[in-house]
């Protein structure tokens, strides 16, 4: 009876503790975690996974289930699939962020619309940027390419109380930094092109006093940030390109995966 109630209980913990890894990087990922995805469509995704997946997978070394270490575990678990989803999470929010920041500086951003990610008000721009990433990065399969990551961490980083080293932790920390940078750089070309608009609007307001600056200028800036924006555009796909390529860097790092065995991510 021994026997059969640990070989049960070991049949549960090669899906289970994939299942917690599996399930809350889809609870976090972007498009897929999105507040317009149903947690039941979630869930079953999460199910359907961990099914097709757990049999690939290496065995899962006995542990008692009802344990301090089965705790810990799970806790490993999902806390490796939190911070692989959040690098995804942390990628759409560099585009609303450039967006945000072109929507301010060209008057645009008093229009606000609801973000279907996050529910909250935000600006069109911004809203606007959000979703061109989210469709490039449905057309670059980037949501194929995290569940690939996903499966392999199960080799390069194996169920047990080691989860992600202090290190890679650091490295997500600073990325975070330098997804504000990438937003600055991306929105750097409308914030300088706006400022050279409104030092000519200065220099029209010396040379004629009379001008209305507020009533020429507002309508005028608007305008410019329409076609600034529209020009824009031309390179959100380079951006998009070099910031996705960093992002794989880190839940490479984060899983310890060589991104070549990705084969071309």
């Amino acid at each position: 009876m021994e026997l059969l109630l640990e070989t049960v209980m070991q049949s549960l913990a090669n899906y289970i503790w994939p299942f917690f890894r599996i399930s809350s990087m889809f609870m976090v990922m972007t498009v897929i975690g999105s507040n317009n995805t149903p947690k039941q469509i979630r869930l079953l995704l999460s199910v359907a996974v961990t099914v097709a997946v757990v049999p690939m997978l290496p065995p899962v070394a006995y542990t008692e289930l009802f344990s301090i270490t089965s705790f810990l575990i799970t806790l490993q678990q999902i806390l490796i699939g939190i911070a692989m989803g959040f690098v995804s999470l942390l990628l759409m929010q560099c585009f609303v962020l450039a967006g945000q920041i072109i929507g301010m500086q060209t008057s645009l951003g008093f229009a606000s619309m609801v973000d279907p990610g996050s529910g909250q008000q935000t600006p069109v721009v911004g809203n606007f940027f959000l979703l061109l990433a989210t469709m490039v990065f449905l057309a670059v399969d980037g949501h194929l390419l995290m569940v690939r990551m996903l499966i392999v961490s199960f080799e390069t980083l194996p169920v047990s109380t080691e989860g992600i080293a202090i290190g890679a932790y650091h490295k997500l920390v600073l990325w975070g930094s330098y997804i504000f940078a990438a937003a600055l750089t991306m929105s750097m070309s409308a914030i300088v092109a706006l400022l050279v608009i409104n030092l000519s609007f200065g220099v029209m307001t010396r040379a004629a006093p009379q001008l209305n600056i507020f009533a020429i200028g507002f309508p005028i800036t608007m305008i410019s940030g329409l076609v600034i924006l529209w020009l824009t555009l031309e390179t959100v796909m380079s951006h998009f390109d070099r910031i996705w390529l960093s992002a794989q860097q880190v839940i490479c790092d984060l899983v310890r995966l060589q991104c070549t065995q990705l084969g071309g991510g």
